[in-house]
């Protein structure tokens, strides 16, 4: 049974990018009353604006944001957790649940900051959360429950789908899905310009590149089937895909994907390690 959001207060803390996505999820999909939600910016500047944008309460008081919600959601630059999390330490109590959206800051980081035994759950989101197509990494800290895995998880698939790892597996992630679209962006361009290349107008090249890349992943999520199986499926013998494989193959298109997660993931390692 999903967790019902519909009675708790949520303080989201970083109302920026993805802190709006989520917030939006959570009075859209989560049917979550505008008045249960508070969110917080740094500027004064911006309150009134993202108020008016997101339609809910916005306030630079981190400290108001947090003083009895349920769920807090920890959204601001990581280079900026540490500050956060200590200035909210003693509005904080172990009812509460905090979840992290802070790429390489660890949970025990987190929990050291807020001090009692405080349940710490991080999220690795990444950016096709805006049109709830997003992926979704979650791994708990040492305080947190089952239930509160629940809750984060319940959270998150509201603008995509998720996954629970142990946390030792999040610079992974990070190196995969979250900097996995920039990936995809550039292999999309690349078809695009082929298409234009072999004579097709380049907004058509650029359509068909888009949704062929969207069919054949929604192939893999709803079969199930891996991708080497699919790929062989499309393969005809003597046919026009088994060349253009060759070609791929002796550019190296498949070891330059897989060290660009490899690099992305050692970034995100020392990232975690200051």
């Amino acid at each position: 049974m999903q967790p019902d959001f519909s009675k708790s207060r949520i303080a989201v803390l970083g109302a920026g990018k993805m802190g709006g996505i989520l917030v939006k999820a959570l009075v859209e999909k989560h049917r979550l009353s505008p008045e249960r939600v508070r969110a917080t910016v740094a500027h004064e500047s911006r309150v009134q604006d993202l108020s008016r944008k997101l339609g809910v309460t916005v306030t630079t008081d981190n400290l108001a944001a947090v003083d009895g919600a349920d769920v807090i959601l920890v959204c601001v630059k990581p280079q900026v957790v540490q500050e956060l999390t200590e200035q909210i330490a003693d509005k904080v109590t172990d009812k509460q649940l905090v979840i992290s959206v802070a790429a390489s800051v660890h949970t025990s980081q987190i929990e050291t900051a807020l001090g009692g035994g405080v349940p710490v759950v991080r999220a690795m989101p990444n950016t096709p959360c805006v049109l709830g197509q997003g992926m979704t990494a979650l791994c708990k800290g040492q305080y947190a429950r089952p239930e509160h895995v629940e809750t984060a998880c319940a959270l998150f698939n509201a603008v995509g789908r998720t996954v629970v790892v142990d946390e030792k597996h999040m610079d992974a992630v990070t190196g995969l899905s979250a900097s996995g679209p920039a990936y995809i962006y550039i292999i999309l361009e690349s078809l695009a310009e082929a298409g234009v290349k072999v004579g097709l107008p380049r907004d058509i090249a650029t359509l068909l590149a888009a949704q062929t890349t969207l069919g054949a992943a929604t192939v893999v999520l709803e079969t199930g089937d891996h991708p080497a199986l699919l790929k062989d499926a499309v393969t005809t013998p003597a046919g026009c895909t088994i060349d253009g494989i060759m070609e791929l193959e002796e550019g190296k298109l498949r070891v330059t994907l897989i060290k660009a997660v490899v690099k992305a993931t050692q970034r995100a390692k020392e990232l975690a390690n200051g």
